[in-house]
């Protein structure tokens, strides 16, 4: 805890501060020190140091010694010397305002001061017109919409009289049975059905140059293993009845199954039936274009 000063008056502070000598800046009138004096000459008293008063007040100790030689150049203009000067008073011990006042008389503060009003001023001026400036951006956008949806309504009023009608002729609008019929492959423009699916094929045909494997564990719940060509392990676990796996390959799959009876294979899109018998474990490979064990 720094220690705080007891608050003199300005006149005890120009009592005990007479026959001082005469520091940077103004000269001060015989009968009174300067304010930089007086604020010494009170921290002195005050038994606080420099650095006790900076801490307190944060000023800046270079600052703070420059206010005691009535140097106020590195305050940065009068008001922050105002400032200053009510801080560091208040830190010794003294009534500020008598200071701040002797501060004004000796540098004509009150004159220079006077600008900062117009300042102000400005930069409340500057931030004025953004706000019409995002009026003006909503009106246009209304503005623009407005326009566009009376621009799509005319416009689709117009154009009324040039569309066809189903009353101008059977061809203007196409029946509905063309769409769902295909031409003969011979030619003869004869409309053939559509052509069933094979469901003997579990699964469709694998992409060119890869290799697709499906199980199914029909019979029972069964083992699986499945690896790709490169050796990674694609599947490990128990299928259960009722339950397929699907894996697609560029190489191959490798299948290693137990219970090889319950689980029914399609290769390729080709059914190969169980894998085997029942409780047999069996290991299969498998490859692109191959429909049997590889």
């Amino acid at each position: 805890m720094f220690r705080t000063a007891p608050r003199l008056t300005f006149q005890q502070a120009a009592a005990r501060s007479k026959g001082a000598l005469v520091s940077i800046g103004n000269p001060p009138p015989a009968d009174r020190p300067s304010v930089g004096r007086a604020l010494a000459q009170a921290r002195t008293e005050a038994g606080l140091t420099v650095d006790e008063v900076s801490t307190t007040t944060r000023v800046r100790v270079p600052i703070l010694q420059a206010i005691e030689q009535d140097d106020f150049s590195r305050c940065g203009g009068d008001v922050y010397a105002r400032g200053h000067i009510r801080a560091i008073a208040r830190a010794v011990g003294l009534d500020p305002d008598p200071l701040v006042e002797q501060y004004a008389a000796d540098h004509d503060a009150d004159a220079a001061a006077a600008p900062v009003a117009p300042l102000y001023e400005a930069e409340r001026i500057k931030s004025e017109p953004r706000r019409p400036n995002w009026t003006a951006a909503m009106v246009a956008a209304i503005v623009a919409v407005i326009g566009f949806v009376g621009y799509t309504a005319v416009s689709g009023s117009g154009g009324d009289g040039g569309k066809p009608t189903a009353r101008s002729g059977s061809s203007a609008t196409p029946s509905p049975s063309a769409s769902t019929t295909t031409a003969s492959p011979q030619g003869n423009g004869a409309p053939t059905a559509p052509q069933p699916t094979d469901t003997s094929s579990a699964i469709a045909a694998a992409p060119p140059g890869k290799v697709t494997v499906k199980v199914t564990a029909d019979g029972g719940a069964s083992w699986i293993q499945a690896t790709d060509g490169n050796g990674k392990q694609l599947f490990q676990a128990s299928l259960e009845e009722g339950q397929s796996k699907t894996w697609t390959d560029d190489k191959k799959i490798k299948l290693i199954v137990g219970n090889a009876g319950a689980v029914q294979l399609f290769v390729n899109g080709k059914d190969l039936g169980p894998a085997g018998d029942k409780g047999q474990v069996v290991r299969l490979t498998y490859t692109p274009g191959d429909p049997t064990q590889g």
